[in-house]
């Protein structure tokens, strides 16, 4: 019989491509654990990582961005990742390259001009995820914002979140450039706040289906003008994927230029 002791996990928050601990050095106990509490300022430090990553990753080309989250997909698989998880990366991998033909095009205008419009990243998008499905949940919301060229925050599930933290572990081995995603666990509400009122994040997509915190999110968002998606959690593949375009719209913005005919 061996005499050597179990070494327990120690779980961390994922900012800047980093684990790191809670500044506040603040944990709670979930699923015979302990795991990181975050606080506001763990908050703040991961929307300044990702909008110093968010100008790089949107400069990548689509068919690089494609490839980084198929490369996550594979890294997902090996580690035993729920399947279903695994094929809404693989499937939103595959739309990079697909949804500027399809949200652009070129408008109509009864002038000598020609007028386009592209769809381009909005920015900083903070990820409120449902408690359950704890992984499946909180990639076919993140997924899409990654792969429309966006960086994201994300507040993990309250009551189950080990697998976006062992998630973390996930993308720290793929190519997701550092400040791309940053993980958080810890209160919701505490959190989700302090997201929603954070004036360097576009966009909240929030499927916690808490009517209290959607409402709450709703005011803070509109003090600084944030774009706010309220979303079911997923439950399924399927789900996830039948309304695709509808996700990745929107996390974008839509930028019109105007040509002369001719010039």
């Amino acid at each position: 019989m061996s005499s050597r002791l179990p070494v327990k996990k120690t779980y961390k928050l994922y900012i800047g491509g980093a684990f790191v601990r809670s500044e506040s050095g603040r944990y709670d106990e979930a699923e015979g654990f302990n795991f990181p509490r975050a606080s506001r300022k763990d908050v703040r430090d991961a929307v300044a990582a990702a909008r110093k990553a968010a100008e790089p990753w949107a400069s990548k080309t689509a068919y690089n961005r494609g490839q980084i989250l198929y490369r996550a997909a594979e890294a997902l698989e090996l580690r035993g990742g729920d399947p279903e998880a695994v094929d809404v990366l693989v499937h939103y991998a595959g739309w990079t390259d697909k949804f500027q033909p399809v949200l652009g095009g070129i408008n109509p205008v009864a002038a000598p001009f020609l007028s386009f419009s592209l769809p381009e990243p909005t920015g900083v998008v903070g990820i409120v995820a449902p408690d359950e499905p704890p992984l499946l949940g909180l990639i076919a919301e993140l997924a899409p914002a990654i792969a429309a060229g966006n960086t994201a925050v994300a507040i993990l599930s309250e009551s189950h979140p080990l697998a976006g933290l062992d998630l973390a572990e996930v993308l720290g081995v793929s190519d997701i450039p550092a400040g791309v995603v940053n993980l958080l666990s810890g209160r919701r509400r505490e959190l989700a706040t302090a997201l929603a009122a954070h004036r360097d994040v576009n966009a909240i997509v929030e499927a916690a289906g808490d009517p209290e915190l959607s409402a709450d999110l709703d005011r803070l968002a509109s003090e600084t003008i944030k774009r706010v998606r309220h979303a079911h959690a997923t439950r399924g593949y399927d789900t996830a994927v039948t309304d695709s375009l509808a996700r990745i719209e929107a996390v974008t913005e839509l930028k019109t230029a105007w040509h002369p005919v001719g010039a």
